[in-house]
């Protein structure tokens, strides 16, 4: 076996030291009230300092974007002065971090909304889905169709979050595009039925992306900015008629921005890497000219494998970080990896956040 996956790599503004990246993992330990994080997520994402880089857990780009309890924003001073505190840590530690940027769309609560007010939306169809409030985990609101007018306002908030990012300290922004969240909901002909210039033919379904993309590269440079899809995952009641035609004309537009990377959720969000007929991850990867990041159900061997046969250059890895700090050398060494805690993945204290021990610790 070669040993790529753990040489360092130049991603667009980022000297990666490894080919190891850690996946953002919503986690729920924010404040509530001001969405800030706190000293525990200074020492998590500080511990894990070793991936090639990191992507923070998914942060909302404005009160509009929440979806579940306790999850952090990057819209407010105070929240960029929190933030601040993890890139400072973790680039002390010499790592690098990126804050993913998110828009939940329908996949919200009333109750997590400015005033009470509906979720919004491509259109007005309720996700058949569950997100976390206060009373734990309830069934989505529906969500009102977003106007027209209120699109050019929507983009500024990610301008507007890339600017405090970039402010804060951070590495990058990956914009989220995936798992049935806002963008992904404009993109799938299931979940967008407009009539408008975002709605109908896949020009129109994914010209809100790109129209974020050309805003925050302009907020940002294309080296500072990587993008996350899922082109055949249902996570969150999602899908396209033809997603391969979509996700094809959608990775084609990408190579104007001059991306730092273009993050693929392969397959089914946290399941099955298998795809029907008619889908091919491997026909989108070479419509990109960037670097190509791949995610989902990874061990160390298929990402040996990956990178070692040209068929990605960075690999993410989710929930073998959360109990594992040091992930990155353990995959070096082949060492042995803790087990997770699934009942302390969401919500909670230090206990299953920063309390797993690294392989020293472990073998002692």
């Amino acid at each position: 076996m070669s040993d790529t996956l753990f040489s360092p790599l130049t991603v667009g503004a980022i000297e990666a030291k490894n080919r190891i990246v850690m996946a953002p993992l919503t986690r729920n330990r924010a404040d509530n009230d001001t969405d800030e994080v706190g000293d525990m997520h200074v020492e998590y994402y500080t511990q894990r300092a070793g991936a090639g880089f990191i992507i923070t857990e998914a942060t909302q780009i404005s009160p509009e974007g929440k979806g579940y309890l306790a999850t952090p924003g990057i819209y407010t001073e105070g929240q960029v002065a929190a933030w601040k505190k993890v890139t400072d840590a973790v680039h002390k530690a010499g790592g690098k971090i990126v804050v993913q940027l998110w828009h939940v769309g329908r996949i919200s609560h009333t109750s997590l909304q400015p005033d009470g007010q509906q979720p919004v939306a491509p259109s007005a169809l309720k996700a058949d889905m569950k997100t976390f409030t206060a009373n734990g985990f309830e069934p989505t609101s529906e969500p009102r169709a977003l106007e027209t007018s209120e699109i050019p306002r929507l983009i500024q908030d990610y301008v507007h979050a890339t600017k405090m990012a970039k402010k804060a300290g951070f590495d990058g922004v990956e914009v989220h595009g995936a798992n049935g969240y806002l963008l992904d909901q404009f993109l799938k002909t299931k979940t967008n039925k407009r009539d408008d210039q975002y709605g109908g033919s896949v020009e129109n379904r994914a010209r809100l992306l790109l129209e974020v993309l050309e805003a925050v590269t302009n907020a940002w440079d294309g080296a500072h900015v990587g993008l996350r899809l899922s082109p055949f995952s249902p996570a969150n009641d999602v899908s396209d008629d033809n997603p391969q035609e979509t996700f094809e004309y959608v990775v084609k537009e990408l190579n104007k921005f001059g991306l730092a990377y273009l993050h693929m959720v392969e397959g089914a969000t946290g399941g099955s890497r298998e795809l029907d007929e008619g889908e091919s991850l491997e026909t989108l990867r070479k419509l990109f000219d960037g670097i190509y990041m791949g995610n989902n159900g990874y061990d160390r061997a298929l990402a040996i494998k990956m990178v070692d046969d040209g068929k990605a250059e960075l690999i993410a890895f989710g929930r073998p970080y959360i109990a594992n700090p040091d992930l990155a050398k353990r995959l070096e060494h082949d060492a042995p990896l803790n087990k997770g805690d699934s009942d302390t993945y969401y919500g909670g204290g230090s206990k299953g956040y920063i309390d797993y021990p690294f392989l020293e610790e472990a073998t002692v």
